[in-house]
């Protein structure tokens, strides 16, 4: 059940950031659940094409969303253990084909609106730290902190490609730039919920700093509003 009352520290940003480590080093840091609503498409995705559903079927996807059968796991690493159908699906969700189906998954409305209560239901005490794309904007406008991360897609690129070779996975740098700027079009042009900063948010340019770097300016902003 959703905890209306618990803090949300809302953090946005397009593919390659930081996000995703940012965030898991903050709900560590904290205590706080963490949501990666990236993840969530990701997996809807997959389920979609287990199934042979055509990923750009508005009602096909919309159906799937709402019984979805998605479950996540702490793992000793830095991701999450993740479950659809029963089956683990942990590595194939960090794949860049995912990343791409879950894209044009996430420019669906009636997939976004079937997919709405489930994260906000990511929502408990004592806090909640969410990680995504349209997290200050739509799913928790009345987040306690929003924040909007970004960083020039060189260096997007290479954070990813560095991800993937540590994944044993060859793919080219020019290539990644590529798929980034192709995902950001899309993201930023969807009919609902477009990739941008919520008017209240705290921009981050993460270019050039560390993960800890990130995370101690986060927290501070972090601490400012709750006190």
């Amino acid at each position: 059940m959703t905890d209306w009352a618990a803090p949300v520290l809302a953090v946005d940003g397009p593919g390659g950031s930081g996000k995703g480590t940012v965030c898991r080093a903050l709900a560590d840091a904290i205590g706080w659940h963490l949501l990666d609503s990236g993840a969530i498409y990701r997996a809807l995705a997959v389920a979609a094409e287990n199934r042979g559903l055509d990923v750009d079927d508005p009602c096909a996807l919309a159906d799937l969303a709402y019984r979805l059968d998605v479950v996540f796991e702490p793992a000793p690493n830095r991701h999450s253990r993740v479950f659809v159908d029963g089956a683990d699906v942990s590595m194939r969700l960090r794949s860049e084909t995912a990343g791409d189906l879950a894209s044009r998954v996430a420019a669906l409305p009636e997939a976004r609106e079937a997919l709405l209560e489930r994260q906000r239901a990511f929502r408990k005490a004592p806090g909640l730290v969410a990680d995504g794309r349209d997290m200050g904007t739509v799913v928790f406008p009345d987040a306690t902190l929003k924040v909007f991360l970004t960083a020039t897609p060189a260096e997007r690129a290479q954070r990813r490609h560095n991800q993937l070779k540590e994944q044993g996975v060859d793919v080219s740098l020019a290539h990644l730039l590529d798929e980034i700027a192709v995902r950001d079009e899309r993201d930023r042009n969807r009919a609902i919920a477009p990739l941008k900063p919520a008017t209240d948010a705290e921009l981050v340019d993460t270019t050039g700093l560390s993960v800890d770097e990130v995370v101690e300016r986060l927290l501070n902003l972090l601490q400012k509003r709750l006190s």
